[in-house]
């Protein structure tokens, strides 16, 4: 029988029309939320490998500090894909680990996000497999959408008191 396949090449209109309106730290914060719910895929299979939680936390202090090193933030990206490399065949752990690579890369380019995205999918998708997850892939794509509208919202009302 021929194992399923989850496509990253998956666009969503919506999702790429409100990255291209939204900031990059307001995208970071996204990312960092997207790769943050799966993370714990990759944590639970490999409780001491600690280079994806790193990853965002280098993402983290980016967004609380605005201070940009190349060098950081690929090193940190770069380590997360080798913990996904070192996972082996595809599976949530992999997955996890690859969508916070993409996250932390988000102050270099923003499109990085349209790929976290995808990428925080596939542990869905890879999860049940035996099943349909076609709803619950639905389900997480509705919470991506409404959190980033949720946070250009938000970065709206803080620029309008300040």
């Amino acid at each position: 029988m021929k194992k399923p396949v989850f496509s990253l090449n998956t666009k969503n209109p919506v999702l790429q029309d409100l990255v291209e309106k939204t900031n990059k730290r307001n995208l970071a914060l996204w990312a960092l939320a997207c790769a943050e719910r799966f993370l714990p895929y990759f944590e639970s299979e490999f409780p001491l490998d600690p280079r994806p939680r790193k990853a965002l936390e280098v993402l983290q202090d980016w967004i609380d500090t605005g201070e940009f090193s190349m060098k950081t933030i690929r090193g940190a990206a770069l380590s997360s894909h080798a913990a996904a490399r070192d996972v082996g065949d595809d599976n949530p752990a992999r997955s996890a680990a690859r969508s916070a690579g993409q996250a932390v890369s988000t102050p270099h380019v923003k499109e990085h996000t349209l790929v976290v995205d995808n990428y925080a999918l596939q542990p869905i998708f890879r999860a049940n497999i035996a099943g349909n997850p076609q709803d619950a892939i639905k389900a997480e794509r509705q919470w991506q959408t409404q959190r980033l509208i949720e946070l250009q919202r938000q970065a709206s009302l803080d620029t309008h008191h300040e």
